[in-house]
């Protein structure tokens, strides 16, 4: 049986972060991860500034596309905007394979089936054993389901559910368009350039309201491709690929006895904008940290928003969620 400080299981951004980070303090590692990567992940692919620097990434250096887009078209409820901004965007396709690799660590496709104790280490698909075990593997991650299920139960009425297809197409102009809350929907629609002609296009709300109203996502969606036609011609014929994770809520029981949650695992989606990279990245720099240092694993002061604390987050987080408090119940 092979044995290492600690196994992360999930190799997206929370996993490979953290494993990155665990490599440079000198710890062994094992990413385990049931895609063969590269592997095709949905997501509008939208970094911050925030994501950059915690990554100690340099655009420069970045072997794939990176678009830096300076102003966001934005649209609430039919009144329109353009905020001036320095954001960027990336294909998880290449991301994350690339911030894998970067981790240095070793990576084994397994999707993970049993997890249990012996004594102060973890065994895992007996197998593998840990003193510490990373739970990075989204929202149906077997660390979750086996570890934290009863300690950490989530909260539905902050389950997103999104629609969404990357396509390539040669746009014309690098900017950034979202519409907010069209036809009642608690969420918004979104259409994110990527580098190299790539187009990301999607819809998000969350699923307990669209239940509670006799809605299916998939209506928004076709209201959202036409709408999209009428806007900027164009036009989308493909079928899109759906997922659900969850916005942020109770944190606290993310991490017990040398095992931690991050990223979707944890929930920590914002709550403003539904966006998963940052709280994914800085959540597996805490749980890498937390391990090399002895220190507990602390996340609740990760932001709940992403556009800060102000009264426009509050806002979009009210009217996203509907004032839902982060709580278990």
């Amino acid at each position: 049986m092979r044995s290492v400080d600690a196994i992360v299981v999930g190799g997206g951004p929370a996993g490979s972060t953290a494993a990155w980070q665990l490599r440079r303090g000198g710890a062994s590692v094992l990413v385990l991860d049931k895609e063969l990567f590269p592997r095709l992940k949905l997501c509008a692919g939208w970094i911050t500034p925030e994501v950059v620097h915690d990554l100690e990434l340099e655009s420069a250096h970045y072997p794939h596309g990176f678009l830096t887009f300076e102003r966001l078209h934005v649209a609430v409820k039919g009144v329109g905007l353009a905020l001036r901004c320095v954001q960027h965007s990336i294909r998880r396709y290449e991301f994350d394979d690339w911030l894998l690799a970067r981790s240095g660590a070793p990576v084994e496709q397994q999707a993970v089936k049993t997890i249990r104790r012996a004594g102060a280490d973890f065994i895992v698909d007996d197998k593998w054993r840990c003193r510490h075990l990373i739970g990075a593997g989204g929202t149906a991650c077997p660390v979750y389901r086996q570890l934290f299920r009863e300690l950490q139960p989530r909260n539905r009425a902050l389950q997103a559910v999104a629609l969404e297809l990357e396509l390539p197409y040669e746009w014309r102009g690098a900017d950034c368009h979202l519409w907010f809350f069209e036809r009642g929907l608690r969420g918004y629609s979104w259409c994110v350039p990527k580098a190299t002609g790539w187009l990301n296009v999607g819809i998000g709300g969350m699923a307990q309201r669209l239940k509670d109203q006799g809605e299916d996502i998939r209506e928004h969606w076709l209201h959202f491709v036409r709408r999209l036609e009428e806007r900027m011609g164009i036009r989308i014929r493909a079928e899109p690929r759906g997922y659900s994770y969850y916005l942020r809520g109770t944190v606290e029981g993310a991490g017990v006895a040398n095992a931690y949650l991050t990223g979707d695992a944890a929930g920590l989606a914002t709550r403003d904008m539904c966006e998963g990279i940052g709280p994914a990245v800085r959540s597996g720099l805490r749980s890498a940290n937390s391990i090399l240092s002895g220190a507990p694993y602390n996340i609740s002061d990760i932001a709940r928003g992403s556009l800060g604390n102000g009264l426009l987050s509050r806002v979009f987080d009210w009217a996203i969620t509907g004032g839902e408090f982060p709580s278990r119940s």
